[in-house]
């Protein structure tokens, strides 16, 4: 187990961490932070008021029904502020970053710092690569693979709570469509594919107070809904795990460079296939003709559904448990963890942390 450490995680601005959130890099630090606790390490998180966490919340202000700059801005200042109380209230032996806009609000401090970065390395700023002090972690080989070739980055691949199949007969008469409702993620795509197939979708996952997410939801989603394409609104985790278990299959029209897919780990894991644009890390995650079918458009999207009949939800579960386990990826983490801290604590005088990786 190595020694015991003190680790302060820090989320994205304004979104609240918990087991319902809908963002991954907040599902993966609920996770995390759960399972390193559970190890017997102490935990503090800053992350927005109504956090669940296992450890010590130091909370930032949460998002309001519409966000502006000002709204970001005023966040980063308080979540800067929360990770300077942290650390002069703490001994924090690692600082670990999950936010895309880290290196706006990095503190001066002694402990080791590590940033997953959840997102396309493209979405980050510049700053994010060359600050000496932070470690950086993917959470695929296609992400590192895309990341600037100045540093070295660790690899540790995300997990889940593995859903398993249902006690029950499941119903999987209709499509469903999981996640934030962005343009990126192509919510729509979804919905035409169910229209051009006559077939129910349900479509479930909130829509975050950015004008362009209100907009596209208003103008290109919500026309689309009718008697049998439904949208349900955010879903928690047993409803969540209820949708996935029942549908015929999860349909990931993703249009981002996706480093991996959450949703597609917890829809194999409940013997679910998934249908997914050949995005980024997504053929990573879908094995092509076992746990699903990866496409290159909307109308192929839609023949894929054809073939759904030859794959088996037994072999989803199989592949789900020995690839997708959030605990496998705990342990990584924190060998991860301790690796980083002995590393900083014996490096030559004069040499960068990212060096040393």
């Amino acid at each position: 187990m190595g020694r015991r450490l003190s680790i302060l995680s820090v989320a994205y601005p304004l979104f609240p961490v918990s087991a319902d959130s809908a963002g991954g890099a907040e599902q993966i630090l609920f996770l995390l932070e759960r399972g390193l606790v559970a190890a017997g390490h102490r935990s503090f998180v800053v992350a927005a008021h109504g956090s669940q966490v296992s450890g010590t919340l130091f909370p930032t202000r949460a998002a309001c029904t519409h966000i502006t700059e000002e709204d970001r801005r005023q966040a980063q200042v308080e979540h800067r502020a929360r990770i300077v109380q942290a650390i002069s209230q703490e001994q924090i032996d690692l600082i670990h970053f999950h936010s895309l806009d880290f290196s706006d609000y990095l503190p001066a401090s002694q402990a080791t710092m590590l940033a997953t970065m959840h997102l396309p390395p493209s979405w980050y700023s510049a700053d994010a690569f060359v600050d000496p002090r932070v470690f950086l972690a993917c959470v695929s080989q296609t992400q590192a693979q895309a990341a600037p070739k100045n540093r070295k980055y660790a690899v540790v691949e995300n997990g889940v709570d593995l859903i398993g199949g249902s006690d029950e007969q499941p119903l999987r008469n209709a499509l469903l469509w999981l996640g934030r409702i962005c343009p990126e993620k192509g919510t729509d795509i979804a919905l035409r594919v169910a229209h051009k197939l006559g077939m129910p979708i349900n479509v479930a996952g909130p829509v975050h107070g950015f004008d362009t997410h209100l907009s596209y939801f208003d103008e290109q989603v919500r026309p689309l809904f009718d008697g049998s394409r439904c949208y349900l609104g955010p879903v928690g985790r047993f409803q969540k795990a209820r949708l996935l278990q029942n549908a015929k299959a999860l349909l990931v029209p993703s249009l981002a460079p996706e480093t991996s897919s959450l949703v597609a780990m917890e829809a194999i894991s409940a013997g679910t296939p998934v249908i997914a644009f050949r995005s980024g890390a997504l053929p990573e995650i879908v094995e092509h003709g076992t746990t699903g079918f990866i496409v290159d458009s909307e109308d192929k999207m839609a023949e894929a559904v054809a073939s759904l009949g030859h794959l088996d939800s037994k072999v989803c579960l199989e592949q789900a448990a020995a690839r997708f386990s959030a605990t496998n990826m705990v342990e990584r983490y924190l060998a991860l963890y301790q690796d980083l801290v002995i590393t900083r604590r014996h490096l030559p005088m004069g040499t960068a942390p990212h060096e040393a990786l």
